[in-house]
């Protein structure tokens, strides 16, 4: 999975802050202020779309570097989960996944009478979301798949990992506005399990990111939903929604909803038997050869 950076013997401190517990908190800690900072550009520039999307792309690509770097100096590997072998591939595949699977949810509300389209916004209204799906999936799966995931996989293996890093990230949802404890349980399933099996198969970073930014983007900027419990804003399609919550969502988003729930359950329970399949699981570390 690893390539050694150096064949030299490592330095206590190098050793210490390579191992999984150290990896989380230090690590982590620093993306998650470069995600607090990301986020803060974003309110900054709210009335002004372009810089803040040329913002988030640049912090987007120091949270990349920020990683690599510690993967090569720390941890003394290539980050072979961002490698770029396969990268555009994967990550196309990953938009047309998260763009399916949301238009998906809509279509079957739409086909029951619960979605009603009453018109359609200026183009530019799909600007703004460019920076908010980018933030968050890159500075997300960083976090959640590549740190969390990759740390507790080091130690406990596969299974664990997906189980560990689905529930933090469903709960971390707690924070939004208008959090439910329900769909922070769905996030957990649905999002969880599909984002961690696209880590496993591709044993990349590049499917997962490709998913969510598509999945956020799709939700705000087309269809103007609720993003995860924050509030929404105006994308290209103006519409009206009636129903029960537990089809739409509520005030969560369709993340909450039962669809959302059997569509992307089912999705990444798919990609799971895919990874097994190909031998992409690993086991945890005292199962493994020496």
């Amino acid at each position: 999975m690893t390539t050694p950076a150096s064949s030299a013997q490592p330095h206590l401190a190098q050793r210490i802050l390579g191992a999984p517990p150290a990896r989380v908190a230090v690590l982590g800690f620093i993306l998650l202020l470069m995600m607090s900072l990301n986020t803060d550009v974003e309110s900054s520039y709210a009335g002004q779309p372009l810089k803040a999307v040329a913002h988030t792309v640049a912090l987007a690509i120091a949270g990349l570097a920020v990683y690599l770097g510690y993967a090569f100096f720390v941890e003394r590997r290539v980050a072979s989960e961002l490698s770029v072998t396969g990268m555009g591939r994967e990550f196309a595949i990953g938009l047309l996944i998260g763009a399916g699977l949301y238009a998906a949810c809509e279509l079957i509300l739409m086909a029951l009478g619960i979605y009603r389209v009453t018109g359609l916004n200026p183009w530019a209204t799909m600007i703004p979301a460019i920076a908010m799906a980018i933030g968050s999936s890159v500075y997300e799966e960083l976090l959640f798949r590549g740190v969390l995931f990759g740390s507790v996989e080091k130690w406990l293996g596969s299974w664990a990992a997906m189980v560990v890093s689905s529930l933090v990230f469903g709960l971390t949802h707690l924070i939004n506005p208008q959090a439910t404890l329900e769909g922070a349980l769905f996030i957990a399933v649905e999002a969880g399990i599909l984002l961690a099996a696209a880590f496993m198969l591709t044993r990349r970073l590049w499917l997962s990111i490709g998913f969510h930014l598509a999945w956020n983007y799709t939700q705000s900027a087309i269809f103007s939903g609720i993003v995860s419990g924050n509030e929404a804003q105006e994308g290209l399609i103006r519409s009206t929604t009636r129903g029960p919550s537990w089809l739409t969502g509520g005030n969560f988003g369709v993340e909450s909803s039962v669809i959302a729930l059997v569509l992307c359950t089912t999705c990444g329970i798919v990609m799971l038997l895919m990874a097994v399949k190909r031998g992409k699981i690993l086991p945890p570390a005292w199962k493994r050869p020496g």
